[in-house]
């Protein structure tokens, strides 16, 4: 049986919220595993570190708003803006960017981050892996 195959999931408490609300984001390696944990909107979520693109270190990359088309009450564009509410982590390999809580990719919704367990109990964050 391989290594692989023998591990068993397994809760690792990673935090506390408050630090993390404070980072936004954490990233960190937990027995090999590449793991980024994000709070947004009073949410908590966690992806496996891993593009699904080309395998590039995804959860590493730079957050920042959803950028948008500004479409004015004519229908016209107004050209490029950000969300005030989306943000997405931008691969840092090659610039594919996904939401932060829902894990997908913009324009291609069949394209997304692996998720993992990840929940606050006493104030601790706590990921599954």
């Amino acid at each position: 049986m391989s290594d692989t195959a023998m591990r068993q999931k397994r809760d690792v408490t990673i935090g506390r919220l408050e630090e993390l609300q404070q980072r936004e984001r954490i990233v960190l390696d937990i027995e090999g595993i590449g793991v980024g944990v994000y709070f947004l909107h009073g949410e908590v979520r966690a992806w496996l570190n891993i593009c699904p693109h080309q395998g590039g270190p995804v959860c590493q990359g730079k957050i920042m708003p959803r950028t948008v088309q500004k479409v004015g009450p004519d229908q016209k564009s107004k050209g490029l803006g950000f969300s005030e509410t989306e943000r997405n982590i931008v691969c840092p390999w090659h610039g594919f960017e996904f939401d932060i809580l829902t894990g997908k990719h913009p324009s291609n919704p069949k394209l997304g981050l692996r998720a993992l367990p990840v929940r606050v109990e006493n104030g601790e964050v706590i990921v599954t892996v």
